[in-house]
């Protein structure tokens, strides 16, 4: 098979901690039909820097002002003209060959409208300190917040093209609301291996504002009831849709360090469907211990598990 071309965007602002590395993972993947997007949102902290560093490996990149990620993100699709394109936030990185994982299996399958992959969690300092395994899903899947890593994800341009690029009316699910509208119009695909890191830190939405992904949920699903293509969907699986935008309320709420609401989002995910609120019980039980003030095992409880899966599956966690 000829290499397609793959368009990457990273979208950046003030995260010169970790751009370069950023940076790094895409031009040293050793793909060779690359076109690398960079679109800095003004930066101040000396990412301009860095990117300049490396602006003559850049097929584009500019730093102005901008309005949020997901107008950055489109500035970029903007100027993309991959067959495949993907985008690969200023504090994530790939893992080697994700690239060149991402194109095969795409042009082994002309019908996906894109593929994910399992995604590591790193820590400020590139640690790895969880794998987070998806699984074979697909619309009716992500419809109950089956939540897939945006970094591990690879779109084909024309499904991107049909679904329209990123909805600025959100800010902290807006990738999930996308994979909704390619996945009403093309099937998806999950790759059982590990292209990608995100990196979870202080400053990052997914720990800062953690409290407002839920709330995204919500508004997701009264676009859902909207939506032509997801209507009669929704109307059979209504009951599994609110449980799980109970549930992904309940999982930010307790990252956010907030267990009395995180276990009432738990409660009324329960009350509307018990099966699909139940994959999280060992998150209930810890929202549980957190209330008695018991959080202090938090940090035992997660070395104990984490050494039991390095122990279970090495490989997952290699760099």
């Amino acid at each position: 098979m000829t290499s397609p071309l793959i368009s990457i965007i990273t979208p950046s602002f003030n995260q010169a901690q970790f751009l370069e590395e950023t940076l790094r993972s895409v031009l040293e993947q050793g793909y060779p039909n690359l076109e690398y997007i960079v679109i800095d949102g003004a930066s101040t902290d000396g990412s301009v820097d860095i990117i300049r560093k490396y602006a003559d490996r850049l097929t584009y990149w500019v730093s102005e002002p901008d309005h949020g990620q997901a107008e950055a993100i489109n500035k970029g699709f903007a100027q993309a003209h991959g067959e495949i394109v993907a985008w690969l936030n200023s504090d994530d990185v790939y893992r080697p060959g994700a690239l060149a994982a991402a194109a095969a299996a795409l042009q082994a399958n002309p019908q996906l409208g894109f593929v994910f992959s399992d995604v590591q969690a790193i820590d400020a300092d590139g640690q790895v300190t969880n794998l987070m395994r998806f699984g074979d899903w697909g619309l009716d899947e992500l419809m109950c917040f089956n939540i897939i890593g945006q970094p591990g994800v690879f779109m084909r341009r024309s499904a991107l093209e049909k679904a329209g690029g990123m909805d600025a009316n959100f800010h902290y699910l807006l990738d999930h609301q996308l994979w909704l509208r390619i996945a009403e119009r093309s099937p998806v695909h999950y790759l059982p291996v590990t292209l990608a890191a995100g990196r979870f830190h202080a400053a990052a939405k997914n720990v800062a504002h953690a409290d407002r992904f839920g709330q995204e949920a919500y508004a997701i699903v009264e676009w859902m009831k909207t939506r032509p293509g997801l209507q009669s969907r929704y109307q059979r699986m209504e009951k599994r849709v609110w449980a799980g935008a109970h549930r992904i309320n309940a999982r930010y709420l307790l990252d956010g360090g907030q267990p009395k609401a995180a276990l009432a989002a738990y409660g009324k995910s329960l009350k509307t469907h018990p099966a699909t609120a139940l994959v999280e019980w060992h998150r209930m039980v810890y929202a549980l211990l957190c209330l008695v003030g018991l959080d202090r095992l938090k940090n035992v409880y997660l070395k104990i598990r984490t050494a039991l899966r390095k122990k279970r599956d090495p490989q997952a966690f290699q760099r």
